[in-house]
């Protein structure tokens, strides 16, 4: 998935840098609804790392039935709170 496209479907045209509050606010539904009916796995994972970035995102082991997954999701959210410390 592309991170523009996602950006662009949840929160309009000019992503989420120019949502008014309300806009985010039905996004971040959307996308908690989107990431509740999407089987494939892959979509899933994307969608779950965007409401990541977003601070919004499910516990890994109630968004995944799939132990892997859920695992490469806790990895995945250590090295972006790591990576974020290291702009700091």
């Amino acid at each position: 998935m592309d991170l523009d496209a996602l950006l662009h479907h949840y929160f309009g045209p000019g992503g989420i840098e120019r949502a008014d509050p309300a806009t985010i606010e039905t996004g971040i539904e959307r996308l908690r609804t989107d990431l509740a009916v999407e089987r494939d796995t892959g979509r899933r994972f994307a969608l779950w790392a965007l409401l990541h970035a977003l601070g919004q995102a499910p516990d890994p082991d109630a968004a995944f039935d799939d132990p892997e997954v859920a695992s490469a999701a806790r990895d995945y959210a250590w090295a972006a709170s790591n990576a974020a410390d290291k702009l700091e």
